[in-house]
């Protein structure tokens, strides 16, 4: 999962960041307002964890004009400030949870998650397709019980397909989800690990759950791909899952 940090103080930016890769989290770090709200209309983050007291624009705005934007990603607001009136005032701008420092790793990663989950429709850490399962606690990944080693790219093309599950991802949203805009590398790499995660889920007998659009993207359902009723005047997309 990619998360975006804003936070302007370089030695808590490098803690919290190593804390939230230990994790498996992948993190995008600014340190001011204006960077952290442009990030928030460019990228798609799965999470926002945020200092309100920041240089320029305080946090309180940047969640203000992020959600006037309609912009979804959720916000998790870390900082010192622990009066109750500063946690309202988070809360009523449109922030989804407040964290407190200093914080317990294991906490911070905890609620985290369970805001990542909320924002995706999601009440437990387990997702399921079919015989499939990933936790997003542990980042475990099975089938029928046999479990799936799948390397850090893969089981992040994985996680996305089956928090969007049903939904057409186009490869532009895998690289941005795998690499956030910085140094993304050519847009075919997608179909290499696309056809590398195909097959390890085939031998563990879930191969037909990742089918292709022709032209769009991929998208993972339940069981294999049936031909869906498209609107009045639509060409149906080609749907395969060679």
């Amino acid at each position: 999962m990619r998360i975006l940090l804003v936070e302007p103080n370089a030695r808590k930016a490098e803690e919290t960041t190593r804390h939230m890769e230990k994790a498996g989290f992948t993190v995008d770090h600014v340190d001011t307002g204006h960077d952290g709200l442009g990030m928030l209309k460019s990228y798609n983050y799965d999470l926002a964890v945020m200092e309100v007291r920041l240089k320029d624009l305080d946090g309180f705005e940047v969640i203000r004009v992020s959600r006037a934007a309609r912009v979804p990603t959720p916000v998790l607001v870390l900082s010192e400030e622990r009066e109750a009136a500063t946690k309202v005032r988070a809360f009523s701008t449109g922030a989804d949870d407040y964290v407190t420092r200093p914080y317990e790793s294991m906490e911070l990663t905890a609620r985290m998650q369970a805001v990542i989950r909320r924002s995706k429709g999601y009440s437990e850490p387990t997702l399921r397709a079919g015989p499939l399962e990933l936790c997003l606690d542990s980042r475990a990944v099975s089938v029928q019980g046999h479990c799936v080693h799948l390397t850090g790219k893969e089981y992040m093309i994985l996680e996305l397909l089956l928090l969007r599950k049903g939904m057409v991802l186009t490869k532009d949203a895998f690289l941005n989800h795998l690499y956030g805009g910085m140094d993304e590398p050519e847009m075919k790499i997608i179909d290499v690990f696309i056809c590398k995660l195909r097959k390890k889920l085939q031998v563990a007998g879930a191969g037909q759950l990742i089918a292709t659009v022709w032209g769009q993207g991929y998208v993972l359902r339940d069981e294999a791909p049936t031909l869906a009723t498209a609107p009045l005047g639509a060409s149906m997309p080609h749907v395969t899952v060679a």
